[in-house]
């Protein structure tokens, strides 16, 4: 999890693909609105890249995570807190968001990688940000 915060938090997008299978599949949840899952990995690419692109800075907060594993495969539940700061609208704001991740995990070649991942956010708090 924090390899992932951290390659997102530096906005590389492609090497935070390879921590997917090939086919690996992300649903992301905006309360009970869901967006379209992405399905591989150019999916998540071309996806999160434009996206992480609107923002100056990208900062993650990793909370509680808990794992059950099974040979091969394995289950975990993350909370995370994301911050996004940047101008998507014009004006600069501070986006924070409260998130629980849900992944199911498969060991590739004694590698473990998010086979699938289902992004809940939580909650969301958007106001102007004030530089210190």
């Amino acid at each position: 999890m924090d390899t992932f915060s951290n390659l997102a938090d530096a906005r590389q997008v492609q090497e935070q693909t390879f921590l997917f299978t090939e086919d690996g599949v992300v649903e992301t949840w905006f309360g009970e609105t869901a967006l379209p899952p992405l399905r591989g990995r150019k999916a998540i690419e071309d996806s999160w890249t434009p996206f992480l692109a609107t923002f100056d800075t990208v900062y993650h907060v990793n909370g509680q995570f808990t794992a059950e594993i099974d040979g091969d495969t394995a289950t975990a539940t993350h909370d995370c807190t994301v911050e996004l700061i940047g101008e998507p609208e014009g004006a600069k704001t501070r986006n924070s968001n409260g998130v629980i991740y849900s992944d199911s995990y498969l060991r590739v070649n004694g590698e473990w990688l998010i086979a699938k991942r289902v992004a809940r956010f939580i909650w969301r708090d958007v106001h102007p940000f004030i530089a210190a």
